[in-house]
């Protein structure tokens, strides 16, 4: 039986796919092919990459006009900046895939008869000797490139810029160079602490073409192939929200599609329809899960290209906050935002994911006291718990802020990571933020009666998040029509304006406070920290 893919290129017989070579331009590539270019293709992990290269090997070897290879060669990056070790992991890489899918076991006889060349010219030696003793041009798809570290990537690119004249008759006629970056992107350091980019070691670089994520119709097509094939009903409600949860990016369409079917036990039967609280569950066991590609993905907020760019989208910062093109390219790259048709963190998961991941020191040691903070009816005291946070903010902060990587965004997410330990399995958080917006906002949604859960009566509460930039009259002013919009649109029963007033100069008298406000027939709880 077939299942959804989460680890590894997807195989047909296995797993529901989109057809790989529908994932990119195809007519695109083979001109460029026929047109003897050398050229990248890239994309954020897990998105498929892979499946779309060995399949496009697989299509054009049936054409029969070229012999191509696909090759794997992320096992040099062991060999870091040891050119010798890495250089033979490239070529045994090569060889080994060429007597895989060619069936061709003259380039492992190569290099057995010629392993002591100089490392700096084996690869070209090998490319050649393949390109001038085979009976068609040769195209070479070089997968997991920028995996590669230091002095053994720059040599790999400068052997693949070697011989590129040569070609088509003593060197490969065409060769894609894929991976998570486009090479303009690589920042190499060699083993003599020198700085050199992709673009000025690899300057024969035809065009950069990027793999998309999955379109809307794509995104429940590959759903609809499980309900085909079991007879599983899918609520048709779950695929608007599959879509703001994932924007199509393959990973997470086919782990959301993988617990919801098989993680979910009960589900197993496909006489079990799928609903759409069936769905909402799976997502936040997948969120919970910390699950290696969202762990991957969360570490890259540690590098200072990301950390500018994210900390703003965080924090709400202004629109006229300047970033650099190729940062802004780079962090779209690896799949963390999207800057069309807005600056933004690229999808809702990766909304819950990234402050999570931020607070998760904070939330853990913060006391789980769940039960003080409902009322006889069960309802969230939101007075209660706000009091409480405000009380928390002002022990606590100082030290907490100094913690945190994203200091700019700190006391957001600091709230952030004392309500998710609050409602952490019984509610969910709901979190929306963009450059330009100077907000963040908050929307809380708790089951009242255990045993139904979210087909019982919900409690819906919006808190807005507000750093004091200008006088407090005017942020609390603005503030309360924006908190009072966000409540209109989420249908929120209750709604919170919280403002963090960061100036060091006053008292912590001054800054805590709380009042309400009405806003045509809404009351808001206006609290200061």
């Amino acid at each position: 039986m077939k299942k959804f893919n989460t680890a590894g290129p997807s195989i047909a017989a296995d797993h529901y796919m989109i057809d790989p070579l529908m994932r990119f331009d195809l007519p695109e590539i083979e001109s460029l092919i026929d047109d003897k270019r050398y050229f990248v293709l890239h994309a954020p992990r897990q998105t498929g990459k892979t499946t779309s290269l060995l399949a496009l090997m697989h299509h054009l070897n049936a054409k029969g006009q070229y012999r191509v290879l696909y090759a794997n060669i992320e096992g040099a990056q062991a060999a870091r900046s040891h050119i010798e070790s890495g250089m033979s992991a490239i070529t045994q890489a090569i060889a080994r895939q060429a007597a895989y899918y060619l069936k061709d076991l003259n380039l492992q006889a190569w290099l057995e008869k010629n392993g002591g060349l100089d490392p700096n010219e084996r690869l070209t030696a090998l490319l050649a000797y393949w390109a001038q003793t085979t009976d068609k041009p040769v195209i070479l798809l070089l997968d997991e490139v920028d995996a590669l570290v230091g002095d053994t990537l720059i040599s790999l690119l400068r052997q693949i810029r070697a011989g590129y004249a040569q070609r088509p008759y003593a060197f490969p006629q065409a060769m894609i160079l894929c991976g998570v970056r486009d090479v303009r992107d690589y920042r190499i350091h060699t083993a003599h602490h020198e700085i050199i980019t992709g673009g000025s070691a690899f300057n024969i670089k035809a065009v950069s073409l990027r793999l998309g994520n999955l379109t809307p119709d794509e995104t429940q097509a590959l759903w609809q192939q499980h309900e085909d094939a079991t007879g599983q009903l899918i609520d048709k409600a779950i695929y608007p929200e599959l879509w703001q949860d994932t924007t199509g990016q393959p990973w997470l369409v086919n782990a959301l599609g993988y617990e919801v079917t098989w993680q979910d036990r009960s589900a197993r039967n496909p006489s079990t329809p799928i609903t759409l609280e069936r769905y909402k569950a799976a997502r936040e066991r997948l969120i919970q899960s910390r699950a290696t590609h969202l762990d991957q993905l969360t570490d890259k907020l540690k590098e200072p290209r990301v950390h500018g760019i994210v900390a703003a989208l965080l924090e709400g910062g202004s629109v006229s906050e300047h970033f650099l093109t190729d940062d802004l390219q780079y962090v779209e790259d690896l799949g963390l935002i999207c800057q069309r048709p807005m600056l933004t963190i690229s999808n809702r998961i990766y909304r819950e994911i990234i402050p999570r991941e931020l607070t998760w020191p904070a939330q853990v040691v913060i006391a789980h006291q769940q039960p003080w903070y409902l009322n006889a009816r069960r309802h969230l005291d939101m007075k209660k718990l706000l009091t409480a946070f405000q009380q928390f903010f002002r022990e606590n902060s100082d030290a907490w802020l100094e913690k945190f990587d994203y200091k700019e965004a700190g006391p957001q997410l600091l709230l952030q990571a004392f309500l998710q330990r609050i409602v952490n399995g019984c509610g969910r958080i709901n979190r929306e933020y963009g450059l330009g917006r100077r907000r963040t906002d908050l929307f809380l949604e708790w089951p009242v009666d255990e045993s139904l859960g979210y087909l019982g009566t919900v409690q819906r509460v919006v808190i807005e998040l507000k750093i004091l930039h200008q006088s407090l009259e005017a942020t609390q002013k603005q503030g309360l029509v924006q908190t009072a919009d966000y409540a209109d649109r989420c249908g929120a029963d209750e709604s919170h304006l919280m403002i963090f007033d960061r100036h060091p100069d006053r008292s912590w008298e001054d800054r805590i406070w709380q009042h309400d406000e009405m806003v045509g027939q809404r009351v808001i709880g206006v609290w200061g920290a």
